[in-house]
């Protein structure tokens, strides 16, 4: 999560503006085709639904491709991604194949030999039943771990070192943090960590509580 997508607590961005009641899922007919390509060229270039591979996806576009391209355009782009990192499509390949379409001649890369991840979720959904119990109980107080993890993570940046309470101990769920590379489920249970905005933005943040679903080990015991 390190990097572009880890916006969580960042300051330059203005104040939060809910949604309209009856905005629309999709505002325009390009956005639910874009939609359901992200979803079919996930499913394709990992074997399998891996959300958390999407999720890497995404947070390794460029700025261009995350911002300006809108919502469902970040969906599209990081799609594309996953494609070229399977050798589904080339890089560039659809690109190329635009430019053609509007009437330029260029070279369109030859198509690859795929390589897909040797993936298959062991069963539907993330939730996962472990046999060991939780290390934390509601009531406990817990400090969220200061390393930065290289690749993809769920972890907050604003939350890292900071310390809060267990709320509640969630079902164990495959984490993202290997399953986005594909190197195993390894399924910890979550919890629900409470957190003083003051703790987690110092004195003069505006006083409130900000809940947090936390892995087991992104945690560790507070004194």
């Amino acid at each position: 999560m390190d990097g572009l997508a880890d916006l969580g607590g960042t300051p330059g961005w203005g104040p939060v503006h809910p949604p309209p009641p009856d905005e629309p899922v999709f505002a325009e007919p390009w956005q639910r085709r874009a939609f359901a390509l992200a979803i079919l060229s996930g499913r394709v270039a990992s074997g399998g639904v891996n959300t958390d591979a999407f999720r890497h996806a995404l947070e390794r576009l460029d700025r261009a491709a995350y911002f300006d391209d809108g919502y469902y355009g970040r969906w599209l782009n990081g799609g594309e991604l996953m494609l070229a990192d399977s050798s589904i499509l080339a890089p560039g390949a659809i690109d190329a194949r635009a430019r053609n379409l509007r009437g330029e001649h260029v070279p369109e890369p030859p198509v690859p030999e795929p390589a897909r991840p040797d993936y298959a979720p062991t069963a539907p959904g993330s939730l996962r039943s472990l046999d060991t119990a939780p290390a934390f109980a509601a009531g406990d107080r817990v400090r969220a771990r200061t390393a930065s993890v290289p690749g993809h993570t769920r972890l907050p940046r604003y939350a890292r070192g900071r310390t809060g309470v267990v709320q509640a101990v969630r079902p164990a769920s495959v984490l993202p943090d290997t399953n986005a590379h594909f190197r195993g489920e390894n399924p910890q249970y979550v919890y629900s960590v409470r957190f003083d905005s003051r703790e987690l933005w110092g004195a003069d943040a505006e006083p409130f509580a900000i809940t947090v679903e936390m892995y087991e080990s992104y945690l560790e015991a507070a004194a």
